[in-house]
């Protein structure tokens, strides 16, 4: 895998969650009966990758998963945990779909 820089890596942090979800599973879709409670811009995502479900909150690139009650935030972190691969296996698959 070749070198990750800094600016790549800015990018990646920096990528909206509703905007790598749809390239990094197969199933995604926003629900729009969710109410947030707390800021406005968030929003729910019901999701499938790798043949296993997902309840997503996410605001802007943070997210959170309401089952495992675990998030991260940056596409990296949603790589990592839609996938289950680590850091060197969530870059390559970004670099793979964006």
């Amino acid at each position: 895998m070749a070198r990750i820089g800094e600016s790549e890596l800015s990018r990646y942090r920096s990528l909206d969650v509703s905007d790598v979800l749809p390239r990094l599973a197969e199933h995604v879709k926003a629900d729009p009966t969710f109410v947030p409670i707390k800021d406005h811009a968030t929003a729910r995502w019901h999701v499938t990758a790798q043949g296993r479900e997902y309840e997503l909150l996410s605001l802007g690139p943070k997210f959170y998963d309401t089952r495992q009650r675990r998030g991260g935030g940056g596409a990296v972190d949603l790589a990592m945990h839609l996938l289950g691969v680590d850091f060197r296996g969530a870059v390559e698959r970004l670099r793979m779909v964006l």
